[in-house]
């Protein structure tokens, strides 16, 4: 093999992996695989896709060898292929956030709505959780949380966020979190809360965000 059938062949081998990304469906799949397994089902379900068209980019993505599947008995659950594909995700997200201003524009015209939520970075609140000033709470789905959450943080899914209400302090502040920056739940949570007098805000990252810099998580065994 000479050096430009090289280049041409190794190129070419990438650019099957960007072209699988190059999605925003199978984006968003690969956001939220980086909470953990789902079945075809549970993923149409989050994403707002039918089964079919989930399954469609599911096969897009495994053929790119970016997700993989796993069995037990009659259900098959989709995950990612290995953690450099967040990694991967996780650059890509910063990327855009960083040279595609119409990305943030997005997401602060989407706050805007929810009354000017505010957030807090992984490393301020890694401060504030040791100092015992915040009450942090969970907001995803109890099955999430109980695969993995951050160290002393609260189960509280939004849609039952207003039964956890009466065990809440209100001179403390509270951080709500979720999968990641474009995740809506946190900022739903913290919309919430604040209607009702907390002080709240969400933090700007997500679980796996946290989790993959080495910081303090539990599992809940269920």
């Amino acid at each position: 093999m000479n050096k430009r059938d090289f280049k041409d062949k190794v190129y070419g081998e990438l650019s099957k992996v960007t072209k699988a990304l190059s999605n925003p469906h199978r984006l968003e799949i690969i956001d939220l695989l980086a909470q953990g397994p789902f079945s075809v089902e549970e993923i149409a379900h989050y994403t707002g896709m039918s089964v079919a068209n989930a399954s469609q980019h599911l096969q897009t993505l495994k053929h790119a060898k970016l997700v993989k599947i796993s069995r037990n008995g009659n259900f098959i659950h989709y995950s990612l292929a290995g953690e450099s594909v967040f990694h991967a995700w996780a650059g890509l997200r910063e990327l855009g956030l960083e040279y595609n201003a119409e990305v943030e524009k997005v997401v602060t015209d989407f706050r805007k709505g929810h009354g000017e939520v505010t957030s807090v970075d992984a490393a301020s609140l890694v401060k504030k959780i040791e100092k015992e000033e915040v009450i942090l709470l969970d907001v995803r789905p109890e099955e999430e949380y109980n695969r993995g959450h951050i160290h002393r943080a609260i189960s509280a899914p939004v849609d039952k966020l207003n039964e956890q209400l009466k065990h809440l302090e209100k001179n403390k502040m509270i951080v709500a979190y979720c999968r990641g920056p474009f995740c809506v739940y946190a900022d739903e949570a913290v919309a919430m809360l604040k209607k009702k007098g907390f002080n709240a805000v969400r933090m700007n990252e997500g679980y796996p965000d946290w989790a993959l810099r080495g910081l303090p998580v539990e599992h809940t065994t269920t």
